[in-house]
């Protein structure tokens, strides 16, 4: 069940942060070109910063789905075995705890922002544009979730952060 939701959200993530690389890119591309022939549009430059930001917040829920976020295995790995299970569940529930407030003052911001649009193109509303902040804090601490049970297994086998493992621990991680 972990599985397959690991799977399907790492799918959603992927098409996403497709979508988004290529409009940006497309955004700035047309820019570019518009600039060229003098005919700059006046909206680019604050659509693509907002497509940016996106782009980073569902970029670090995937980078969290991996776990490839900075950590200090290393030290985790050389830890006894009790020490280190507290240290992987505390890491765990602050990075949660961070996200689960992200998300809550995120909508603080929304409610905020009711009734307001972009400087640009005003008819795209802020609320929108900044609904980002607490969608990527649920989907980072979505992505922690599930990816934490193979977490657990790495740091109980000693191998957090190792790519190349022997069969041994592989065996002993299934």
């Amino acid at each position: 069940m972990l599985a397959a939701g690991r799977r399907a959200l790492d799918r959603l993530l992927q098409a996403i942060l497709l979508v988004l690389m290529l409009a940006i890119t497309a955004i700035v591309v047309y820019a570019v070109v518009m600039r060229t022939s003098g005919n700059a549009p006046s909206w680019y430059d604050e659509i693509a910063a907002i497509i940016l930001c996106w782009v980073t917040y569902f970029g670090s829920a995937y980078a969290a789905l991996k776990r490839g976020h900075i950590g200090f295995e290393g030290l985790v790995n050389v830890m006894p075995m009790r020490l280190r299970m507290a240290a992987v569940f505390l890491a765990e529930a602050l990075v949660i705890a961070f996200f689960v407030l992200l998300a809550w003052m995120g909508m603080r911001v929304l409610r905020v922002l009711e009734g307001d649009g972009l400087v640009s193109v005003p008819w795209i509303p802020l609320q929108l544009t900044h609904a980002i902040i607490p969608l990527g804090a649920a989907l980072f601490v979505l992505a922690q979730l599930l990816s934490f049970p193979d977490y657990l297994a790495q740091a109980r086998a000693g191998v957090l952060g190792k790519k190349d493992v022997g069969e041994e621990t592989k065996e002993k991680l299934e």
